[in-house]
């Protein structure tokens, strides 16, 4: 839900009540990943999607159920070959929704505040004891939370600690609270929407298989910088769609920015003078990929180097070197294509062969525990 935030705040600042149905559990090959929603207002405008078609119709009638009565509603959606005229996933997999009217209260705010690019999860109850389907808690990164599950002050700081640890890992996901508080009492199933700013892709190189990754790393939802110690390259006119550039010498503003498990950083320079000294300290940070351009020959070359700076064998093991997949690429767009195939991949543990070839029975996997599943676009 918190992915289609600007527009859903929007409905909400014009007093338009609307149901909303997310996607809070999944199982084998379904079409969409956990929190996938669909919304519908009263006019019967629709926005958003929650499997790619298969169960939209059905999902939107739910919607404008809830959007009458008010009750929340949860509902599993599968595979059902035996009877032609169900409504089922036809990927074989499953999916449950849970649908719940909104028309103010935390929820509202929760949308706003995504909207407006702060941090914040919500919480809602998607399993538990009658009358408490929906409930929910607004919960920001420092801990602090409005609202209430409706059954203590116990539970609700449990669910508000939850969602801090979901939300500090940029994730969404599901968290099982006892109705107690902690683990005491009947299980509550809380799922859990966090909206964290996008993640940062940084670009090391100011050329032209740069322009061309910086337009693909937009597309993924990365905030993109694009830095080069060289102010003749690094220019706005030479790449319209970078969100910042930075004119320094790569490793002195890669100590100085602010990286986190969510960055990329993409080293395209291929002179050793940048290079070495960057992924020196690219390859000790904590960050989700580093990769860097450059020929086989020049990988030996630059590894040797690193070597000699001081680069242990588990740091250069974390160096993808020649950058990106092997699809044959030759031109800037191909070979953007080639390097976000790979960012993608690791991502998400793919393997990168071919979907036909693949021995993995889900084609849509889970999210690694350190990768957000909402995130600006998440990036996926």
């Amino acid at each position: 839900m918190l992915d289609i935030a600007d527009e859903l705040n929007r409905w909400a600042g014009q007093g338009r009540p609307f149901a909303v149905a997310t996607v809070v559990e999944v199982g084998g090959s379904a079409p969409r990943q956990l929190g996938a929603a669909l919304a519908v207002d009263g006019a019967g405008t629709a926005l958003g999607s929650v499997s790619g078609g298969c169960v939209e119709g059905a999902v939107y009638e739910l919607c404008r159920q809830v959007l009458d009565d008010g009750s929340p509603v949860r509902e599993r959606f599968d595979h059902r070959p035996g009877d032609a005229f169900a409504v089922g996933l036809t990927c074989g997999g499953t999916l449950d929704v849970l649908v719940t009217r909104v028309d103010g209260g935390v929820v509202a705010e929760g949308l706003a505040a995504a909207a407006a690019g702060r941090p914040v999860a919500l919480a809602r109850i998607s399993d538990g004891p009658p009358g408490l389907l929906g409930r929910a808690l607004l919960v920001r990164a420092d801990g602090s939370f409005e609202g209430s599950l409706g059954v203590g002050p116990g539970p609700d700081r449990a669910a508000a600690d939850e969602a801090v640890a979901l939300l500090d890992a940029g994730r969404t996901g599901s968290a099982v609270i006892g109705e107690e508080g902690g683990r005491c009492g009947r299980p509550l199933t809380l799922f859990v929407e966090s909206r964290v700013p996008a993640p940062r892709m940084i670009v090391f190189g100011a050329i032209d298989f740069a322009s061309a990754l910086v337009r693909v790393g937009r597309f993924l939802g990365y905030r993109v910088t694009v830095c080069d110690a060289r102010p003749v390259f690094a220019t706005p006119a030479r790449f319209p769609d970078a969100d910042e550039i930075v004119v320094e010498w790569p490793h002195r503003y890669l100590a100085a920015t602010e990286v986190d498990a969510r960055t990329v950083l993409c080293v395209l320079t291929h002179d050793p003078k940048f290079d070495v000294p960057l992924l020196a300290l690219a390859l000790k940070l904590p960050v989700g990929y580093v990769g860097a351009m450059g020929s086989r020959r020049t990988h030996r070359d630059r590894t040797r180097r690193l070597r000699e700076a001081g680069a242990s064998e588990a740091e250069l093991s974390r160096l993808r070197s020649p950058i990106g997949l092997d699809l044959g690429a030759r031109t800037p767009q191909e070979t953007a294509l080639s390097i976000a195939a790979e960012i993608v991949a690791d991502r998400h543990g793919g393997s990168g062969v071919p979907l036909s070839a693949a021995t993995h029975p889900a084609i849509h996997r889970r999210p690694r525990a350190s990768v957000p599943s909402s995130a600006g676009p998440p990036p996926g």
